[in-house]
């Protein structure tokens, strides 16, 4: 059990600062969603954003140092053989509808923190409650399980349906396919 919030990481047998803030983790589930970068590219970025240190981690360690990033991300915890889920958020897309009731939460403004560690954020994000962004991925989880929506979450999804729909991220090249076909230059 873990009862500090780590700044640090073992990777090969040394230890290693991290970037633990919620802002930097943000950054990298950005990154992980950008339809422009390989998977390469991916793992890289990710690696650079998490570590401060990283061009003095032997290349060698860089797949342990990508476990340790998930460990921390996961707050810590395991979660390889769990069944996977439907998405049901998009921290870009919903940033802007989770942080009022994180603030709630904690009691102050977030963006306005120097640091705030992820592990303090998403501790927040787990107690938000009934708040307009629980009602999205409520809609969002009826909706990916098939299941039928009541009068109240219908006239919620037709007025915002722009909000509730996850965006998908498409590349430039499949924009440019897209807009062809619409008939947008």
């Amino acid at each position: 059990m873990e009862y500090t919030l780590p700044k640090t990481v073992i990777v090969g047998g040394r230890e290693y600062s991290i970037r633990s803030d919620y802002r930097a983790i943000l950054d990298i589930c950005e990154a992980l969603t950008d339809p422009e970068l390989s998977s390469e590219e991916k793992s890289a970025v990710v690696l650079y954003i998490f570590y401060p240190e990283l061009e003095d981690m032997p290349v060698e360690d860089w797949q342990e140092a990508a476990k340790q990033c998930v460990w921390f991300i996961n707050c810590g915890e395991d979660r390889r053989g769990q069944r996977p889920t439907p998405k049901l958020m998009d921290w870009g897309q919903d940033f802007r509808y989770i942080v009022a009731p994180i603030n709630r939460v904690l009691g102050k403004e977030v963006r306005e923190l120097e640091y705030l560690h992820w592990w303090t954020f998403i501790s927040a994000y787990y107690e938000i409650g009934d708040c307009f962004f629980a009602q999205i991925v409520r809609i969002r989880n009826l909706k990916a399980k098939g299941k039928p929506l009541d009068k109240t979450d219908q006239q919620l999804y037709r007025e915002n349906r722009e909000l509730v729909d996850l965006k998908t991220n498409f590349t430039a090249a499949e924009d440019a396919v897209i807009n062809a076909w619409l008939g947008k230059k």
